[in-house]
């Protein structure tokens, strides 16, 4: 480790050095702001802190150590529990759980649920209580054109029957692109973060939010600033290059990366786990105000001492807690329109993603009296922004197969940031398409995104054709089918789509389907994503195409900032490993899975292009950045479903204590192949092939963690200085591979619909399958029904009715793949159980409903399901047959149409009223 890396200590004991360029080396009193500042979490940082006596600290400087040293014990039990590599040793973990004891016991005020030293292993809660706001916690209406703002602006000027003479103090700021937070804090201590939900209650992820480094446990500033109660409401959200680092970590890890950053940030936010939470870099910034309370005693007095939305951000600056530098004080609509401006042109330039502008009356008095609507308040808007347009060069037009065999034509760009994030691919939907486009690969062409969301390629830049027309050319729908070479066709005459009959064993159609039946929206297998999914079907997938391309050893290519890679130079006589033989060639085989056929199963990766930036950072230390800035075009294997080899973790003596007192020991093994150790009998050396070795005595190894699943590869042999050492190096499934079998197990037991929507049958989805599920009870009953059967069933239509029928039909044709899917499922205890019924009250039964808009607590679907188990039907359209229409954000024509036929409206609030009682 070089100087610049590692702080230097003293002989003093307890005193803590720092290499500075400038200084050389600086002294620090132990206990100063400068000494807890100049920290690390290195092992010897770790044994002085166990050294240092933290009563002799200030109740602000045992804080500020408490939040360092929680937050690197919060990262070694991630290292420990999640990613299986460890990066600190035993003896410097318990070193600083022992200094967060003694600080807690010092400090009581620091002992909270939350701190790890009242966690036990890696085990966290998997549920997000329900808790409701202490005050309403409201959405802002939107406005998209200066037309729609203007008439905003007028109303709130006559509501309030402000003179025209006299300027209106307005507060304008950036819409930040995250996630709604209310934070509650109690005597000055965060005592819960909750999410918006439905603005009457919300999620509490406190655990969660306590990980955000920008949120202050306990509010700062003099003691009569701090009120007795205060709800503080803002976004969470993550930064640019948080965000590119953490899509580059991503992809480093072989997971796919994020779409945008308010993709990230919710992900993060709403970890099961908050040690995942705390990896992710989220941010915080505060932009309301809730309840406020200063009590009796306190020295203000009892009244609100907070007159308008300034002097709030003024209070949380004091407080620590941060607020947008990207606000103004406004006065006049025109500098409501200098500031939507100013940000349009300057969108890319900030530190987030932006939304639009929200204009708010700054007065909390005057924002009393406009009230609000029964979800949003009347004394603010939000501007959204146009859809952002730009131009990009279409490299290429190639051909993705769906789950069901519909092929559709992707466009390839040269990547773009539009609208938060970046594009590089779109659909193109089908051949008519990119003909009514008039689109030529090599033009350039305009993407949007619609609604801020989907990709869409507009069109070409005619102009840009000009004196290129020999490097453009058309694009022709393919014949055969990329993936397996069958000859494509439309599924009936008339149709647009074109698809690959072979649906049985085309690999493309086969991990599409692997990937539908894990989704959330059939069997939730959480862990069985896309990657996995393409390990299974398809793993030489990405394989090169030469061996000049061919590097086993190198996974990432380090380059100086600006400088390109040098060439590679293949290695002389080496060959491309075979080819593998998916695991599952159909989805039959899925439930009879076990790790040990997963341990042979690699995956091409590409070698990263990574560039190493040097800066020195505020404390005047050097340190390293990485920035991945692309793909090398290097290829090497790397293990799927179970780890690289590992040394296995020396156990602590405590650990040793507690085997000896009644662990029980790994059965042996029998050992084969290799030169065996004189000690162990194992092999030693080079590493024995994967798959040949059983795995080897546990018990040989008393000293050192050998997980029961474990399979031991080699024994290196580490020289110390009592001699040398036998050191088992294992491999194991990894920790999402173990997940992912838990989830399957679950699986086998999933509801009758979730079975049905797994099975891939066109047209088929959840609102319908539950409607099939619930009429029939039994997989045995759907598979006899016929049409008149299935239509006669309330909300199923002919067309579904006849997928669903021709499907179960296919499964008795002997050696149809769909029946030996369906009986190797039974067989393995999937859809056997009955369809259950809904424990739930039935409180909409006769009644249909129909959702608009976008709502907080729902998704379209799980509004549906909501609404479906609660006996009541989920219409896609408004007639005089409706019942109630449930309005979210940005409802479109249904609304109108709802208003047109009087019938009732309801906010999300009340929709959530009427599934609980039935009645409004």
């Amino acid at each position: 480790m070089s100087t610049n890396e590692q702080l230097a200590w003293d002989f003093d004991d307890g005193d803590v050095a720092e290499v500075r360029p400038d200084t050389g080396i600086a002294r620090f009193a132990p206990g100063s702001e400068q000494w807890i500042a100049a920290l690390q979490p290195t092992d010897d940082d770790a044994i002085r802190l166990d050294r240092f006596d933290v009563n002799t600290m200030t109740a602000e400087a045992a804080a500020r150590l408490w939040a360092r040293v929680a937050a690197w014990v919060e990262s070694d039990q991630i290292a420990y529990y999640i990613d299986d590599s460890p990066v600190s040793s035993d003896a410097a973990y318990d070193a600083r759980m022992r200094c967060l004891e003694r600080l807690e016991a010092a400090f009581p005020s620091l002992d909270n649920p939350q701190s790890p030293t009242h966690r036990v292993g890696g085990s966290f809660s998997n549920d997000f209580a329900s808790v409701r706001h202490p005050s309403r916690m409201m959405s802002l209406d939107d406005v998209f054109s200066i037309e729609e703002l203007k008439d905003w602006y007028d109303s709130v000027i006559r509501d309030l029957d402000w003179p025209e003479s006299k300027p209106l103090p307005m507060s304008c700021e950036v819409k930040i692109d995250g996630l709604a937070l209310n934070l509650i804090y109690r005597n000055g201590v965060l005592e819960q973060g909750l999410t918006r939900g439905d603005g009457v209650t919300g999620e509490d992820i406190t655990l969660n939010v306590r990980t955000i480094g920008s949120i202050p446990a306990n509010l700062g500033g003099p003691k009569e600033d701090v009120p007795d109660f205060v709800e503080i409401r803002g976004e969470v959200f993550m930064r640019w290059d948080d965000f590119h680092t953490l899509n580059n970590e991503q992809e480093d890890a072989g997971r796919a990366p994020f779409a945008n950053p308010r993709n990230a940030a919710a992900g993060s936010l709403r970890q099961k786990d908050p040690r995942i939470t705390a990896t992710r870099r989220l941010s915080f910034y505060a932009h309301g105000l809730g309840q406020l309370t200063w009590g009796p005693d306190h020295p203000r007095g009892t009244h609100d001492v907070v007159a308008d939305q300034s002097q709030a951000y003024d209070l949380y600056t004091k407080w620590g807690v941060p607020v947008s530098p990207h606000n103004r004080a406004v006065t006049s609509f025109q500098e409501i329109l200098d500031m939507i401006e100013y940000y349009g042109e300057h969108r890319g330039d900030i530190e987030h993603a932006l939304d639009g502008i929200v204009v708010k009356v700054d007065d909390l008095g005057l924002q009393r009296t406009l009230g609000a609507t029964s979800r949003a308040p009347r004394w603010a808007i939000a501007y959204k922004y146009p859809p952002e347009e730009v131009n990009t060069e279409l490299l290429n037009i190639t051909v993705q197969v769906g789950r069901t065999g519909r092929v559709t034509p992707v466009a390839v760009l040269k990547p773009v940031y539009v609208a938060g994030s970046t594009v590089a691919r779109t659909t193109l939907h089908n051949g008519f398409e990119v003909k009514r486009k008039g689109i030529l690969i090599g033009d350039t062409v305009v993407v949007r995104k619609a609604g801020d969301v989907i990709p869409e390629l507009v069109g070409p830049v005619l102009e840009r054709r000009k004196g290129r027309e020999d490097q453009l050319r058309e694009f022709v729908m393919p014949e055969f089918c990329p993936s397996c070479g069958a000859k494509l066709s439309p599924a009936k005459e008339g149709d647009k789509d074109i698809r690959c009959p072979n649906v049985e064993s085309c690999p493309a159609q086969l991990t599409e389907r692997v990937i539908s039946l894990a989704s959330r929206k059939a069997f939730d297998i959480e862990h069985l994503g896309e990657q996995s999914a393409i390990a299974l079907t398809n793993p030489e997938e990405n394989r090169p195409d030469s061996v000049a391309t061919y590097a086993p050893n190198i996974t990432e290519v380090l380059v100086a900032p600006g400088e390109e890679p040098d060439p590679y130079e293949p290695v002389e006589g080496l060959e491309l490993p075979a080819a593998q033989k998916p695991v599952l060639s159909n989805e039959s085989g899925l439930f009879n899975l076990t790790a040990a056929d997963l341990r042979d199963v690699r995956v091409w990766r590409e070698a990263a292009i990574v560039e190493v930036h040097e800066t020195v950072g505020a404390n005047g230390k050097k340190k390293k950045v990485r920035k991945r800035v692309g793909g090398s075009g290097l290829w090497h294997q790397v293990p799927a479903f179970w780890t690289a080899p590992t040394p296995a973790k020396k156990l602590t003596a405590k650990q040793l204590a507690e085997r000896a007192q009644g662990e029980t020991a790994i059965e042996s093994a029998e050992t084969q192949g290799g030169t065996a150790s004189e000690t162990t009998g194992a092999p030693t050396g080079a590493e024995a092939p994967l798959g040949t070795i059983p795995g080897f005595a546990a018990a040989s190894y008393p000293e050192y963690d050998v997980p029961a699943d474990a399979v031991i590869v080699r024994v290196d042999h580490k020289t110390t200085r009592t001699g040398v050492t036998d050191v088992p190096v294992i491999i194991r499934p990894g920790e999402n591979t173990r997940k992912m079998f838990d989830e399957m197990d679950k699986a086998r037991h999933a509801d009758l619909w979730r079975v049905l929507v797994a099975l891939s049958i066109r047209r088929l989805g959840p609102p319908t399958a539950r409607l099939i599920a619930s009429a029939m009870g039994s997989l045995a009953a759907i598979e006899n029904a016929t049409i008149e059967d299935l239509t006669a069933i309330d909300g199923v239509g002919p067309e579904i009715a006849e997928s669903v029928v021709n499907w179960f039909a296919a499964t008795r044709e002997p050696g149809d793949w769909r029946g030996a899917t369906l009986r190797a499922w039974q067989a393995a205890g999937v859809g056997v159980d009955e369809a259950e019924t809904s424990s739930l009250p039935q409180t909409l039964a006769g009644k249909t409903v129909v959702v608009t808009g976008s709502l907080e607590g729902y998704s379209r679907d799980s509004a549906k399901e909501a609404i479906i188990e609660r006996g009541g039907k989920a219409a896609g359209s408004v007639s005089k047959k409706t019942d109630y229409v449930v309005i979210g954000a940005n409802a479109g024509s249904k609304a109108a149409k709802a208003e047109e036929l009087g019938i009732p409206m309801l906010s999300e609030t009340q929709f959530a009223q009427l599934l609980a009682t039935g009645t409004i």
